[in-house]
């Protein structure tokens, strides 16, 4: 179950830069406690829907998970051993553009020893440190 748009404004999207801390999406919204990126990346959804599985599994259908990114910038890729040239590629997968201080995940309905380890399980499945935040 890849969350990916439905639809975009545009095909192919421009790179640019992935740099500074979040303005948005930096403090807990719904969740006791979350897991909060400490480097710049891009997560692309096989990784995302790899940790919300760890932490689903961690939790065998107690607490509740929230999502906090979502996919929505275009990667595009060309064919292995191409010469240059022959323009942009072709649109690969969708990444989530996620910056210093973003929370990736938030959890509730456990004890802070359960989301801990769970949020810690998480966190090897995705690309960036990341550090374990709570409301207190």
């Amino acid at each position: 179950m890849a969350l990916v748009p439905k639809k975009t404004k545009f095909r192919k999207h421009q790179r640019g830069r992935l740099r500074g801390r979040a303005v948005g999406g930096a403090t807990l919204m719904h969740g006791e406690f979350g897991l909060q990126s400490l480097d710049c990346a891009y997560l692309t959804t096989n990784q995302v829907e790899a940790a919300r599985k760890a932490l689903a599994h961690y939790f065998k259908r107690s607490g509740k998970i929230w999502l906090r990114v979502f996919a929505d910038k275009i990667f595009t890729a060309k064919a292995a051993e191409t010469r240059m040239g022959g323009g942009k590629g072709a649109p690969a997968r969708f990444v989530a553009p996620v910056k210093r201080g973003h929370i990736i995940f938030e959890v509730a309905g456990v004890t802070a020893q359960e989301a801990k380890e769970a949020l810690r399980l998480a966190s090897f499945k995705l690309p960036v440190a990341t550090r374990v935040v709570s409301k207190s």
